[in-house]
């Protein structure tokens, strides 16, 4: 038991990374049917049902705890994050534009330090500098042909993930919180301005379809309900900073289901920035490990919190 509690958060990177690298293709795939504003209100609201009949089905009850934290949750990593990120799909298109909220990891390493007291200390460094590298390699910034507007629109979705990441390693500092309650408040939450935000917004109807539904289905449950759960879950037993480059394996796969699928070339820079993300993840890897054997009791999550919530 104590083995698959060392190596849990590692397997949930590895499946959070896969569904939501995967997910950029299918979403490609999605808006052919919906608008983009639409699309994300109706992959939140499904969510957030899926979670609500989880926790029915479970037996637990959906009790809001620290209600102030968790409504700044549900704004900045869901409602922010999404409308940002889809804000942004419209005005830049699906291309590097939107890959700029990746960039998450550079401002949870600013805001670590300061709020949280997480230091990056000694090898961390090469770990963090070698996967951010490969990062500014698949972005390009000194290539980016879209306005300067959806370029902005990009970061504000990248500084509301991280914000929101923030703001859940302080309220697991401070609240016991049933993770699964916590991520199914957080979609709630989070529904509601995207809802309004898809009412506003002129667009042309969602065409509804059995493709379009099962689409729909693996969005809402799988990237959307469990891979927040898998993230907040992730947060909770790891340092922000750590969890945030970790999960820089996304793009990586994005890339290459991207290419593979739709038969596109890949880029020298492209390239050089999987091999350079996936050296610095298995530094950090390799290091995590090399602290475990060290400290056993520290590769077990210190708080005992449940391993199923």
């Amino acid at each position: 038991m104590s083995s698959f509690r060392r190596y849990a958060p590692a397997l949930a990177l590895i499946v959070l990374s896969l569904t939501w690298g995967y997910t950029w293709v299918l979403a490609k795939h999605g808006l052919a049917y919906a608008p983009p504003f639409a699309f994300a209100a109706e992959r939140c609201v499904g969510s957030a049902l899926a979670l609500v009949l989880a926790l029915k089905l479970m037996g637990r009850p959906l009790k809001l705890v620290a209600p102030g934290l968790t409504v700044a949750i549900g704004l900045t990593q869901v409602a922010g994050f999404m409308a940002f990120q889809t804000w942004a799909l419209v005005e830049g298109g699906p291309g590097k534009t939107a890959v700029l909220i990746f960039t998450m990891p550079i401002w949870t390493l600013l805001m670590a330090w300061p709020i949280l007291g997480e230091r990056i200390k000694g090898k961390q460094w090469l770990a963090a500098a070698c996967t951010l590298s490969g990062l500014l390699l698949i972005i390009e910034p000194w290539d980016m042909h879209s306005s300067l507007f959806s370029k902005f629109l990009g970061l504000m979705a990248a500084l509301c993930w991280a914000s929101g990441t923030i703001l859940v390693k302080r309220l697991r500092a401070t609240h016991e919180v049933d993770l699964l309650v916590l991520t199914t408040w957080q979609m709630i939450l989070g529904a509601g301005p995207l809802i309004l935000l898809a009412c506003l917004v002129p667009e042309r109807a969602t065409e509804w379809s059995v493709s379009y539904i099962g689409i729909l289905a693996f969005m809402s449950i799988a990237s959307t309900a469990m891979c927040w759960w898998l993230w907040i879950y992730i947060l909770d037993r790891v340092p922000a900073w750590e969890a945030s480059l970790s999960v820089l394996g996304t793009p990586v796969v994005a890339i290459l289901s991207s290419r593979l699928t739709f038969g596109e070339e890949f880029k020298g820079s492209e390239v050089a920035g999987i091999l350079l993300i996936g050296s610095g993840l298995a530094l950090l890897s390799l290091l995590g490990w090399a602290a475990s054997r060290r400290n056993p009791a520290r590769a077990i999550n210190q708080k005992e919190v449940q391993v199923t919530s």
